[in-house]
């Protein structure tokens, strides 16, 4: 025989007030007297009773619930990034919704929309060009970004792309590598600032770079790419990829048409993701801290909520992770 829960009405009866009073107690809508509220705590939990989300976010308007959309919750950028958010979320009693987009711009604004309707405000990460974001602003929600906006005005998080991009070809530089391509993926905001970055170290030493245009974030795309950059005329000595992923799929390929990493070419990869450490050889990367962007954008996201935070833009910044996929390079060239 099933057990009927208790019901508010269960514990008003219980306690001897009116289910309006443990209603406004339960909501935090109402302070009572300490004996009161002690007696209402007290038939709770030897009812057990349970408050109903549902209702209880029709009297207070809030679900206490946050929404969290990532391009692909399979690259571990993405899942750093909803651990970092999760955290903050649980510890001020929030549970976080997410929504994968699994790299398809087509289906965003479907999703988005659709999750806007359950929970109390949005982070946002997305491909779409600024221009096709307007109807985010009508969602009627708080909202945080993570990236750079021209002119949405909305709180944003990201890091800083372009000095990681700085960072990394000064190091190959001073490493001796006069050769210096770049695999992009053209279709993420971040790619110009990283590309950017990497193009002013070496404008700067009057050194040219090689870009090379990728079409998916991937380990595929980049074994696909492999044999484009070391098999043609002008090989590089060093590389510099888009993300770790990319990285460590031409790494793969790299190794399998006989060329060796790195005494034939240096690679480096962004994000700074765990399995790059694991890889043979070690995966040097720029660390663009992305749990803490998590942690940022969740921050800033319940500040949103309470009316607390500045439409202002949070720049993490980034750290040069040095492993042994690169090496010198003799002041003869390779």
């Amino acid at each position: 025989m099933k057990i009927k829960a208790p019901t508010i009405r269960d514990v008003a009866t219980a306690a001897g007030v009116s289910t309006a009073t443990v209603s406004k107690y339960v909501n935090n809508a109402q302070r009572f007297s300490p004996a009161v509220e002690a007696t209402i705590k007290a038939v709770i939990e030897e009812l057990g009773y349970r408050s109903n989300p549902l209702a209880q976010s029709m009297i207070t308007g809030r679900t206490n619930t946050v929404g969290l959309s990532v391009l692909d919750v399979s690259n571990p950028h993405f899942t750093s990034i909803v651990k970092g958010a999760n955290r903050v979320a649980l510890e001020h009693g929030y549970t976080l919704l997410l929504v994968d987009i699994d790299e398809n711009p087509s289906r965003e604004r479907l999703l988005l929309e659709a999750l806007s309707r359950r929970v109390d405000g949005l982070l946002v990460y997305s491909r779409l060009a600024e221009e096709e974001m307007a109807w985010m602003a009508r969602l009627d929600k708080p909202l945080v970004f993570f990236g750079r906006l021209a002119h949405m005005e909305l709180p944003t998080v990201t890091s800083d792309d372009r000095r990681g991009g700085y960072m990394m070809a000064q190091h190959l530089v001073a490493m001796g590598h006069k050769r210096i391509a770049y695999l992009s993926f053209p279709k993420s905001h971040r790619d110009q600032d990283r590309m950017g970055g990497v193009r002013s170290c070496l404008e700067a030493h009057g050194l040219p770079l090689q870009v090379f245009g990728g079409a998916a974030p991937t380990a595929p795309e980049g074994e696909r790419m492999s044999s484009s950059v070391m098999l043609g005329a002008e090989r590089p000595d060093a590389i510099v990829c888009y993300n770790d992923l990319m990285a460590l799929g031409f790494m793969k390929a790299t190794q399998a048409l006989g060329f060796r990493v790195p005494e034939d070419i240096s690679v480096a990869g962004f994000d700074n993701i765990q399995f790059g450490r694991y890889a043979s050889p070690a995966l040097t990367t720029v660390d663009l801290r992305s749990e803490e962007m998590g942690v940022v954008g969740m921050n800033t996201l319940l500040a949103t909520i309470g009316d607390e935070a500045n439409i202002d833009l949070t720049l993490l910044e980034p750290q040069l992770i040095l492993r042994s996929s690169i090496m010198r390079r003799s002041s003869a060239g390779n």
